[in-house]
């Protein structure tokens, strides 16, 4: 296979999210002539989906709050998040390198043409440091290539990788929509993760979190097996985030989830967050807050039963529900409460979703938001006919659960109206087990040896690193996509 003409460049970047757009355009403010390929019709992988949170020490936002934060307490506090199960395996040399350059990164995005709100606080941070892009991630990607565009990149949509190409132990290009694509200088593997890749999460975690549905169908690990066959290796690759139980997203985006990413627009919902009144305001936030997020625990500790679309409780709803979930009709359920509970769920301090740092969801909000979710009738027999579901059955299902709560803490369900909010379904938001990186994000072969020519950034080129809490994700996107992008741009061989 040989490369076509104008199919040759300095530097070759796989994946356009958060670390593709950040290392294509720190590639071409290096003065690297630069392609960035995507597998997609779309730009914006994952971070396309986010809510698009950034956690930072030293931003603007602290400052204007008079909030004292740097990265040293950053780097402490991320340790908080880690808890018995994940103490000791974070790769400190990447947390020290993503705590030091978010400061500088944040203000770069800034620079680009994004707007930010915050900071918001998100314990055990013991500071106030998330920042949520305005007015919905779109903006990330669109703001940032069109940076990438001005600068000379050029981006190919509908553009899948399939290998590495190697000449003399280098990483020299790559073989994508069945054409070879040349790099003089280096590849940057920055195309997510690999919860959709259903041979990856047999191999590297556990049986029942394997088994669960991805978040993002397209995170399929393409870069895996062409990174590993030249003696790359994955770290932490059991660690995911999730599973977890969320509601299903709505069939059409929703009214903030549509809003153009105009700098204008955005600038204007920031000063409507800090100004207006909250009755205003609310209904905006509502819209995004009851999409596709996760039912808050409280909701089955306090009596809450999840059934399948055959009205039968299958899972003790307190214990990791979601093992169970893959086994349902259609791998849904519904959260099933009475009257009782449901009046309990329709104010402070009993919500059913939130976001951290932008507001909390009751059952009114659903309600008025998610009539497609939103399920209610007098009796359990006109619940059932609602959902499809065999009265029967639902009615002996509730009633086997209040003989086995009888006396317990737990409510049992028998006041009318029922409600039923789904359906529901479990995920694998994403799999934090990444390619094994040096600190300028070269991937390490055999023997820990950089890999000639070939970078990985984002979840891709993770490393080891533990990314437990709101923002640092995309953080790390962006900040390890600006560092392999200058290093293959100034790469020796170019």
């Amino acid at each position: 296979m040989t490369e076509a003409a104008g199919s040759v460049f300095d530097v070759v970047v796989v994946g356009s999210g958060s670390a593709g757009l950040a290392a294509a355009i720190a590639a071409a403010e290096g003065g690297a002539d630069t392609l960035m390929i995507e597998k997609n019709a779309a730009l914006g992988g994952t971070s396309g989906w986010s809510v698009g949170s950034i956690t930072t020490s030293g931003s603007p936002h602290q400052e204007r709050a008079g909030i004292v934060d740097g990265p040293d307490r950053h780097f402490a506090d991320m340790e908080l998040f880690h808890g018995d199960q994940l103490r000791g395996r974070d790769n400190e040399t990447l947390r020290r390198l993503l705590v030091d350059n978010l400061p500088g990164t944040f203000r770069w995005l800034l620079d680009v043409g994004l707007v930010f709100y915050g900071p918001m606080p998100e314990p055990p941070h013991t500071v106030p440091r998330m920042h949520n892009v305005i007015p919905n991630s779109r903006a990330l990607v669109h703001h940032l290539s069109r940076h990438a565009r001005r600068l000379g990149v050029e981006i190919r949509t509908s553009c899948p990788m399939e290998d590495l190409v190697t000449e003399s132990g280098r990483v020299t290009g790559v073989v994508a929509g069945g054409r070879r694509i040349g790099a003089r200088r280096g590849v940057i593997l920055a195309a997510g993760d690999f919860s959709a890749s259903d041979p990856l999460k047999r191999r590297y975690l556990a049986p029942e979190a394997a088994r669960v549905a991805p978040f993002n169908p397209d995170s399929t690990g393409d870069w895996h097996d062409p990174a590993v066959a030249l003696g790359g290796r994955i770290v932490n690759g059991d660690v995911v985030l999730g599973p977890e139980i969320r509601f299903v997203p709505p069939a059409r985006e929703t009214l903030v989830r549509r809003l153009p990413p105009w700098l204008w627009l955005a600038r204007l919902v920031r000063w409507s967050i800090d100004h207006a009144p909250p009755r205003i305001l609310r209904p905006f936030v509502m819209g995004f807050l009851t999409t596709a997020l996760m039912p808050s625990p409280a909701l089955y500790r306090d009596g809450a039963i999840l059934i399948n679309r055959s009205g039968e409780r299958f899972t003790d709803e307190t214990v990791a529900p979601w093992t169970d979930m893959p086994e349902q009709p259609g791998g849904e359920a519904f959260v099933l409460m009475d009257g009782a509970l449901a009046s309990r769920y329709g104010s402070w301090p009993n919500f059913i979703s939130t976001a951290p740092g932008i507001a909390y969801a009751y059952l009114g909000d659903y309600r008025r938001n998610r009539r497609d979710i939103y399920h209610e009738a007098g009796s359990l027999g006109g619940l059932a006919r609602a959902l499809g579901m065999d009265a029967d059955v639902l009615e002996s299902t509730v009633a086997r659960c209040n003989r086995e709560r009888a006396g317990g803490e737990r409510l049992q369900l028998g006041k009318a109206p029922f409600v039923a909010l789904g359906p529901v379904r479990a995920f694998v938001v994403a799999t934090d087990g990444g390619l094994a990186v040096d600190g300028r994000l070269r991937v390490l072969g055999r023997g820990d040896e950089p890999v000639a020519g070939l970078y990985a950034a984002g979840s891709t080129g993770q490393g080891g690193l533990l990314l437990e809490g709101h923002g640092h994700h995309l953080g790390w996107g962006f900040v390890s996509g600006r560092i392999a992008g200058r290093n293959a741009a100034a790469d020796a061989r170019g």
